[in-house]
C-alpha cells in the first residue's frame, strides 16, 4: 500500500518525529492528512496549516474514533515518552500508553482502516544482551525470551503483539518498527525529556556561553550506543510501512559510539573543549545498544546511513538558534 493518494492518520503529530512525518507526507502525495496530538496546538513542534490537526487525548476510545474515521491509514506514533531520565522516574506514565495503542488498533478495525503502522522501540530488547558497552548489534530475534526496559519497553513489547494478533485475528495489515535513538531538529531538547543527542548539544553550549567550559556526563561515558537522524528515521517508517514485512524491524543507525565519543562530535561543532565531570547516579540505561540492519537491507536494500557528525551538525545549528530566540525574549 503506497501512501500517495490515500488519507491518512499521523498520532503523535505534535511531537519530534509525527511532525518530520506529517511534512514528509505531505511532500510524498498522500491527499489527506490528519495530524493528532494530545498538546494544545500552539505547543506542538511543527504544525501545518494544509492538513486537519486536531488535540485529541488518544488514551480516549472515542477520540480514537474520531481520530481514524474514513481514513486509509494509521501511523501510530503517540506515547508518553522521553529520554532516560524520564523513562527511568515515569515507568507507571510510560506503560498507560498502552491505552493509546490498544484503542487506536480498536478504532482502526471498526473504521474499516486498511493498514495500521506501530512505532515501537529498541527498549524492547533483552537487558541481558545490553549488558556490556561492547554490545553485539541486536536482532530482531532478541527481544526473546522477553526482559525489556522496566515500565516503557514492557508497554512497547506489549503492543507489538496486539499488533500481530490484530493481523492474524481480524485481517488489519500491521506494521513494526523498532526505533532505535531518532534526533534532529525540531524536537525536546530541555525539560527532562530530551534525548542523549539534544541534552549533550544543550550542555555544550550552555557551558560555552557561559564560559564555565564544564559538562556533566550522565554514566562513565563509555555506555555505548547508535543515533539515528530524523530524515533516515522517517524515510524508513514510509518505506516500511508500504512494504510487505509483516514482523517488528529494527530501524536504526548501525553506527556505534560511546557517550564519550558523542560529547567529542559535538564539541568539535562547537569547537571548544570541556572538561567533564561523570554522575555516576544519573539515569544511563543500557550498557550497550546498536542495531543489527540485516534484515532491513534484506527486505529493502536499504539502511539508515546519515553519518552521526552530519546530523548532529544540523541538530546543534538548530538548537543554539531555539537558545538565542529564548535568549532574546
Amino acid at each position: 500500500m503506497k501512501t500517495k493518494g490515500k488519507k491518512v492518520v499521523v498520532s503523535g503529530a505534535g511531537g519530534f518525529i509525527g511532525g518530520h512525518l506529517v511534512k514528509s507526507l505531505m511532500a510524498n502525495g498522500a491527499s489527506e492528512i490528519r495530524a493528532v496530538d494530545i498538546k494544545p496546538l500552539d505547543e506542538w513542534y511543527q504544525k501545518f496549516a494544509s492538513v486537519e490537526n486536531l488535540s485529541l487525548d488518544l488514551k480516549d476510545k472515542d477520540n480514537c474514533c474520531s481520530a481514524t474515521e474514513g481514513m486509509d491509514a494509521v501511523f501510530q506514533l503517540a506515547a508518553d515518552m522521553g529520554g532516560m531520565g524520564f523513562i527511568e522516574n515515569n515507568r507507571a506514565l510510560c506503560m498507560l500508553s498502552v491505552l493509546t495503542n490498544t484503542h487506536m488498533l480498536m478504532a482502526a478495525r471498526d473504521q474499516g482502516v486498511e493498514r495500521f503502522f506501530y512505532s515501537s522501540s529498541a527498549c524492547v530488547y533483552n537487558g541481558d544482551k545490553q549488558a556490556s558497552a561492547d554490545v553485539i548489534a541486536l536482532k530482531e530475534e532478541d527481544a526473546y525470551p522477553a526482559l525489556p526496559e522496566d515500565g516503557y519497553g514492557w508497554e512497547k513489547l506489549f503492543s507489538e503483539r496486539m499488533c500481530r494478533h490484530f493481523e492474524e485475528d481480524f485481517g488489519m495489515q500491521c506494521r513494526v518498527a523498532r526505533f532505535h535513538n531518532v534526533y534532529g531538529p525540531n524536537g525536546t531538547w530541555d525539560g527532562g525529556r530530551e534525548k542523549a543527542p539534544a541534552a549533550i548539544c544543550r550542555k555544550v553550549l550552555e557551558a560555552k556561553s557561559s564560559r564555565k567550559n564544564e559538562i556533566e556526563v550522565w554514566g562513565d561515558g563509555r555506555q555505548t550506543r547508535s543515533f539515528m537522524y530524523i530524515d533516515d528515521c522517517t524515510r524508513g517508517v514510509e518505506a516500511i510501512f508500504e512494504s510487505e514485512i509483516h514482523e517488528p524491524i529494527n530501524l536504526g543507525s548501525n553506527e556505534l559510539v560511546t557517550i564519550n565519543q558523542l560529547v567529542d562530535i559535538v564539541e568539535e561543532i562547537a569547537g571548544v573543549k570541556l572538561r567533564r565531570s561523570y554522575n555516576l547516579k544519573a539515569p544511563k540505561g543500557v550498557n550497550g545498544r546498536n542495531s543489527d540492519n540485516t534484515k532491513i537491507k534484506q527486505y529493502l536494500g536499504w539502511e539508515p546511513s546519515i553519518r552521526l557528525r552530519d546530523g548532529l551538525s544540523e541538530t546543534y545549528k538548530w538548537i543554539e538558534q531555539e537558545m538565542l530566540a529564548l535568549a532574546g525574549k
